[in-house]
């Protein structure tokens, strides 16, 4: 067994990143944490980490961040995402949905800000959040700049990701997979929705408009550089995601994950810690077959998937097309989950649509954990229907993904007894029986 070193705090570091800690057998406090809460040992945990398995975003500047581990054997994780654009840009209205993301138990929250002063929201969102920040900067690039597109140059691009980095984000989006080759891939292989990730898009407008590589590629080991100091997390994204049931599971998809496994070895020999980032649309009957590729391409490296919306005719309810594919996605092996609100596709979503879209997605988790065997989640389930069996209503209530809502339907509408319910009064199958077999 390997010498393992306990290390407390963040002061006189051997180690750059939780990566090369677990690779030298170094336990940080960082791993106590996660594996307390995951009811691991450190060594089981460390020797996930040391293989890419496992995951914990925690930029070394984001100073109150309480650990969350993401990958194999762990809890399903769940994201949430928000941010200021031109239309909705109020600062307290998106930290309103932070601070409700925080209470009703997010992971970790992506600021998807792209228009004003990005920076100034970003590094007050790191100051009082304490779970895991991330970023996509390609969508700062612009605003950072204020220039054209194609005024903007490589170097640029490079340096906007290092702003975040500095500032405290944990994970960072970049669309790595996207080169000049996948792009050819996809102007020769036609699809419904084209590319619906916003940050490929801008990013393949650039190579088009410039005839140049893709800066997050060709640059690729300067960020390597930048991601170790900081010890922040690739979140490789997918910007050859299907936008629709049409275009799931195409050569483009799978052409860039293949680039994105290939980038994750890279990541890797550098102890640049690594996630993946996966379809947005997608039929349930390809949804396994996806997850069992993306872990044999990418090395069983974290998988963070968007849904997958499982069909495209549901505008409105698309935190229940998303769950339904998120439950089938997380027990196949995902590890996060990002979450949907209502308002997907519409427009930016409000309070009461972020708290539906946590809902969606902690159901999707939890279900999830259940068939993966996470002993935290079969427990909850048997702890509520014991509850169930005792007619004990406050604590159902208790248990509940959401406490407030099932009280209400039940104050709406008391029944005469209260230990049933209006639905069957007397006829209760459960107080029935309880009665009939305690005579017994």
């Amino acid at each position: 067994m390997a010498f393992l070193i306990l290390f407390k705090g963040c002061e006189l570091m051997n180690f750059s990143t939780q990566m090369s800690a677990a690779k030298k057998g170094i336990i940080t406090s960082q791993m106590e944490i996660v594996a307390k809460e995951e009811n691991k040992t450190t060594n089981e945990l460390m020797s996930l980490m040391a293989e890419g398995k496992v995951i914990i975003p925690a930029n070394k500047n984001h100073k109150n961040l309480i650990p969350c581990g993401i990958g194999q054997g762990l809890s399903t994780k769940i994201n949430v995402n928000l941010g200021i654009s031109k239309d909705s840009a109020c600062f307290e209205t998106e930290l309103k949905k932070v601070y409700l993301s925080i209470k009703m138990g997010a992971n970790a929250i992506m600021d998807l800000s792209c228009y004003g002063k990005t920076q100034e929201f970003r590094k007050r969102l790191i100051e009082e959040c304490p779970v895991s920040i991330g970023t996509v900067p390609m969508y700062d690039v612009m605003g950072f700049y204020d220039r054209k597109l194609e005024d903007i140059s490589s170097k640029e691009f490079i340096k906007v990701f290092e702003t975040h980095a500095k500032d405290g984000v944990d994970f960072m989006t970049i669309h790595s997979g996207l080169t000049r080759h996948t792009a050819e891939m996809l102007k020769k292989n036609k699809r419904l929705t084209n590319i619906v990730s916003r940050g490929g898009s801008l990013l393949f407008m650039w190579m088009e408009l410039t005839g140049n590589e893709n800066p997050f590629y060709e640059h690729f080991d300067e960020i390597l550089e930048i991601a170790k100091e900081y010890d922040v997390t690739l979140s490789l994204g997918d910007a050859m995601r299907p936008g629709c049931i049409a275009d799931a599971t195409d050569c483009c998809q799978i052409t860039e994950l293949m680039e994105l496994g290939m980038l994750t070895k890279r990541a890797w020999a550098k102890d640049v810690q690594v996630m993946i980032e996966g379809p947005g649309h997608m039929p349930i009957n390809e949804i396994v077959a996806n997850v069992i590729l993306q872990k044999k391409l990418c090395h069983n490296a974290p998988f963070y998937v968007l849904g997958p919306l499982v069909t495209d005719i549901a505008p409105g309810y698309d935190h229940i097309t998303s769950a339904i594919g998120g439950a089938i996605a997380a027990s196949a092996g995902a590890d996060f989950l990002c979450y949907v609100t209502p308002a997907e596709h519409l427009r930016l979503p409000d309070l009461n649509d972020v708290k539906e879209g946590i809902i969606a997605v902690k159901i999707a988790a939890h279900s999830a954990d259940i068939a993966k065997g996470i002993n935290s989640a079969i427990m909850q389930d048997y702890e509520m229907s014991k509850a169930r069996c005792n007619l004990d209503w406050n604590k159902m209530f208790e248990l509940a993904i959401d406490p407030i809502k099932p009280k209400l339907y039940r104050e709406s509408s008391m029944p005469t007894n209260e230990d049933s319910c209006t639905m069957c009064g007397e006829l209760c199958a459960v107080k029935n029986m309880n009665s009939i077999l305690k005579k017994e």
